[in-house]
């Protein structure tokens, strides 16, 4: 029971759209424009890097508050498999952010819940996440390639430290539990991104840039 509560916190929070509450908020309907994602590199293409950053925040946070509220809800009495509660609010957020259920479960891409549940997690995933995606992002400028690769070392780094007993006294059970929610999870981000990848492949992938302008279409779609 407590796992479906952890579930349904994280999609609460989740449904918080930030890039489309952020561009009705100056006149337009973000999934209207650029790709047609309420997600963070959307919002950064079509309305500049300032959007990027607040609504970069804004989905990032709204992860991080729903796995905080299941820790002050469950460290005490769960404190053996608060990971695992806290796996399950982020991947409820994560759901939120990609499936609302009011705006017809197209959201966005779920990259920027995902860093804020790696960010709320554990501190030794926080590092791994952002070598990965800025290491990749600034030498190649290549957003989707950078969120592939953190997801990627996410579900290794979650398998390492679980046998390592990171995460304390779970059972094995609990922890393969948790593996098939973060292989879920990674699984979602590479079918979410499968043209992303597809134009990696064919070179065709578009370049993002933080202080200069982005080429991407802005013209409003029909």
């Amino acid at each position: 029971m407590e796992r479906v509560i952890c579930l349904l916190i994280g999609y609460v929070f989740g449904l918080f759209q930030t890039a489309f509450f952020y561009g009705k908020a100056h006149g337009i309907d973000i999934r209207q424009y650029g790709s047609g994602n309420s997600g963070t590199t959307n919002a950064l293409r079509v309305l500049g890097t300032k959007a990027g950053l607040i609504v970069f925040a804004g989905d990032c946070l709204k992860c991080v508050a729903a796995v905080v509220i299941v820790r002050l809800l469950y460290g005490t009495a769960h404190s053996d498999i608060i990971y695992l509660l806290c796996l399950y609010a982020g991947a409820g957020a994560i759901l939120g952010h990609n499936f609302p259920f009011y705006m017809g479960f197209k959201g966005g891409k779920g990259i920027a819940a995902t860093a804020g549940m790696i960010l709320a997690f554990h501190p030794y995933f926080i590092v791994v996440a952002a070598l990965l995606f800025f290491g990749t992002f600034f030498s190649t400028h290549y957003v989707s390639l950078g969120s592939l690769l953190v997801y990627a070392g996410f579900m290794i780094e979650m398998i390492v430290c679980g046998q390592l007993g990171v995460f304390g006294s779970m059972s094995q059970g609990q922890l393969l539990e948790m593996y098939a929610v973060a292989a879920f999870l990674t699984v979602m981000a590479y079918w979410k991104h499968r043209q992303n990848i597809v134009r990696l492949l064919h070179g065709e992938e578009r370049k993002t840039y933080l202080f200069k302008k982005n080429k991407v279409d802005v013209e409003k779609k029909n």
